[in-house]
């Protein structure tokens, strides 16, 4: 029997990156784009490599554009590390697992390096099929918690719980992450909402923005430990942005949520540092009467529009700066 899971692409839409600080955020799944997991049982345990995985090139220009289009990393380190979370968190937990072996393959349709959250997507899928494989349940408050750590203690990636939690829960999901329900309880309050309350939304995303010399060392983290008041007070108004515009959701004001996702890119401006390409994509997409933001940490960026015409106006504009837009599939 072959076990296949998924995990699909993820979209802030208000109050990130306070999800690394204590904050609050809403966050959608992007059923457009997904990574995919294929587990098998097989003599060995074998991770098969995909094409960003494989050392061999046609030639040294083969090289450079896929370096420059997927990094120097593929997913099989996250595949490996996911495995280790897993026997980690089973021992942990007194779960006895058998002696089978399996054979694991993935692939995702996740544009790379562009905010999406491929990798957490990638990690999610695995952990999904081993659960499945080995029949074992983790609640699903605490999944996202094993996920993120896969990605932070193993591989040492800087990261939120944000995407693990929605790409665990799906749809859309309202996240409190202060930090007594951590203490508390080991995780957030995690609430969904319905996504048909979603007004008409855009993602835009740089197809060659792997190709970009934009990426500056932000120290926010360094300033937010040391109790920066200009990081502390900013992180904590982001996360507001995302409690307001809950109730905006729930209440059906598209334009106090339209000002709210311009305030939320506004806000991170003033504390994090921001490439030309990325502002490229937000005044451009600003100057077409749509509200924009990041959905991650930059590359893409989300938002809403009024009607057709605005969308139509939007989708040629990005086209001049090889940006592609898509309406999100949420449901």
């Amino acid at each position: 029997m072959i076990i296949e899971t998924k995990a699909f692409a993820r979209a802030g839409l208000l109050g990130n990156p306070s999800d690394g600080y204590f904050g609050k955020t809403i966050s959608i799944a992007v059923r457009n784009f997904g990574a995919h997991v294929s587990l098998y049982e097989s003599p060995e345990l074998r991770i098969e490599p995909q094409e960003e995985d494989i050392n061999v090139f046609r030639n040294i220009h083969q090289l450079v554009d896929l370096v420059n289009l997927t990094g120097y990393y593929g997913g099989e380190r996250l595949i490996k590390a996911a495995i280790k979370k897993f026997c980690e968190y089973c021992e942990d937990h007194n779960i006895r697992l058998d002696s089978r072996n399996f054979t694991i393959r993935y692939r995702s349709s996740i544009p790379r390096q562009v905010g999406l959250a491929g990798s957490s997507a990638i990690v999610t899928a695995t952990i999904r099929a081993l659960m499945a494989f080995y029949g074992v349940q983790i609640p699903k408050e605490k999944l996202p918690n094993l996920i993120l750590s896969v990605e932070t203690e193993e591989l040492g990636i800087n990261a939120g719980l944000q995407d693990r939690v929605i790409q665990t829960y799906e749809g859309c999901v309202y996240m409190d992450f202060d930090k007594k329900l951590f203490e508390k309880q080991g995780h957030g309050n995690y609430e969904r909402i319905d996504p048909e309350l979603m007004p008409n939304l855009y993602i835009a995303y740089k197809t060659k923005l792997g190709k970009e010399s934009g990426k500056v060392f932000n120290n926010v983290k360094a300033k937010y430990e040391a109790g920066d008041p200009l990081v502390v007070d900013t992180l904590a108004e982001i996360a507001e942005v995302a409690a307001e515009g809950k109730k905006a959701l729930l209440e059906g004001d598209q334009e106090t949520l339209a000002r709210l996702i311009n305030k939320n890119f506004d806000l991170r401006a003033k504390i994090f540092n921001i490439s030309d390409s990325n502002f490229e994509l937000v005044n451009m997409a600003r100057a077409c009467g749509v509200s924009a933001k990041f959905t991650g940490s930059g590359g893409s960026i989300i938002g809403t529009y009024k009607d057709d015409e605005t969308l139509r106006c939007l989708i040629i504009s990005m086209n001049k700066i090889d940006a592609r837009v898509i309406k999100p599939f949420i449901i």
